[in-house]
């Protein structure tokens, strides 16, 4: 399991930029950065740019669950993956451990997801 060592944000969360756009700019990317180069995870703006929109957060253990998730899909083959984490549902292209969007788990009900080989339940 991948170890995420390094710090977050002050409010806890990627996604809670709601407090501070700018995080969007220079700064959230070299927190993010930060993030990604100790978890192997990218998130893509488009993601980042959901995140902040939802209000959507993760922390250090959501961190470390999406890492584990991914690290399962990579296991079985898969190449894009839908990955359901407690209140949140991302793609994640397995092959580039890049987080393509996100959305909360209660948006996800009538929708129809394209272009995924796997789902995974973390």
């Amino acid at each position: 399991m991948n170890r995420i060592h390094g710090p977050l944000p002050k409010q806890g969360g990627i996604g809670d930029l709601k407090a501070k756009p700018r995080l969007l700019g220079e700064d959230f990317s070299k927190v993010l950065n930060g993030i990604a180069s100790s978890s192997g995870l990218k998130f893509s703006k488009h993601a980042l740019n959901r995140l902040a929109a939802r209000g959507l957060t993760l922390d250090r253990a959501d961190l470390e669950k999406l890492g584990a998730a991914v690290d399962a899909a990579r296991s079985k083959g898969a190449n894009e993956s839908l990955v359901l984490m407690d209140e949140l549902a991302l793609i994640v292209s397995v092959k580039n451990r890049t987080v393509i969007t996100a959305m909360s788990a209660g948006e996800t009900k009538g929708g129809v997801f394209t272009s995924i080989d796997s789902t995974v339940i973390a």
